[in-house]
């Protein structure tokens, strides 16, 4: 990690946990909380995936809303737009990883500029990050919007590079979400892949550049790194 000279992380699932939602869920609807995070996680993405892929760009905030009434629609369950309303706001309030603030104020004590870089519009992760009381971390927050496509395509990984300001090779690209960590290698940014779940890297013919379980044991590898250069 001797290049690395600034950090942009993916938000949902990296430094928030996108389960958190399951709690209003199961709030609306007892025993199904889990089952309709779950799912509603999974058409979230799918459906910005089909969507770039049939340049039909809409903002994210409208792909969470359709997901969820995709959701509710499979499980049979009744959903009036205002509980429809309810419950997609719950993505504005999603729960820091229990990781996420002490890693955060770590890096950037010792002077990393860090961004965000999400499929969320500004407007969606100012909100989630200023919520969650974080917004003292970022030196940028960083939205799709501006390119009109979703991750993993190409363009957002550019206008990464661009916004921090420095070649792809000193920034380090971290998510949890192992398609997004193929795209940014891809790209050619240095990854971090944070393995929360033990999981099994994707098959795409890049491998992360490191791989942690969690952003503390990101941070050690990244600070271990950073002494061990000073002290060269």
């Amino acid at each position: 990690m001797k290049n690395i000279k600034s950090i942009v992380f993916d938000l949902y699932g990296t430094l928030y946990d996108v389960q958190s939602v399951s709690k209003l869920c199961e709030e609306v609807y007892p025993t199904m909380g889990d089952a309709i995070a779950i799912l509603w996680r999974q058409k979230q993405l799918e459906y910005t995936w089909l969507r770039s892929l049939m340049d039909r760009y809409v903002n994210f905030e409208k792909t969470t809303e359709d997901a969820l009434r995709y959701t509710c629609a499979h499980f049979e369950l009744k959903l009036d737009e205002t509980l429809h309303r309810r419950l997609s706001d719950a993505y504005l309030h999603l729960q820091p990883h229990r990781d996420t603030p002490a890693a955060l104020q770590r890096l950037r004590d010792a002077g990393f500029p860090l961004g965000i870089i999400s499929n969320g519009s500004i407007a969606t992760i100012s909100q989630v990050v200023e919520n969650s009381k974080l917004g003292w971390a970022f030196d940028d927050l960083i939205s799709v919007e501006s390119v009109q496509v979703f991750k993993p395509h190409s363009s957002v990984y550019a206008l990464a590079e661009t916004r921090m300001g420095l070649p792809r090779e000193n920034v380090l690209f971290v998510s949890s979400n192992a398609w997004d960590a193929t795209a940014a290698a891809h790209f050619g940014f240095p990854v971090c892949w944070v393995n929360r779940r033990n999981s099994v890297f994707e098959e795409m013919g890049v491998r992360p550049t490191y791989t942690a379980p969690n952003l503390e044991t990101m941070t050690d590898m990244l600070l271990e790194q950073q002494v061990a250069l000073g002290a060269a």
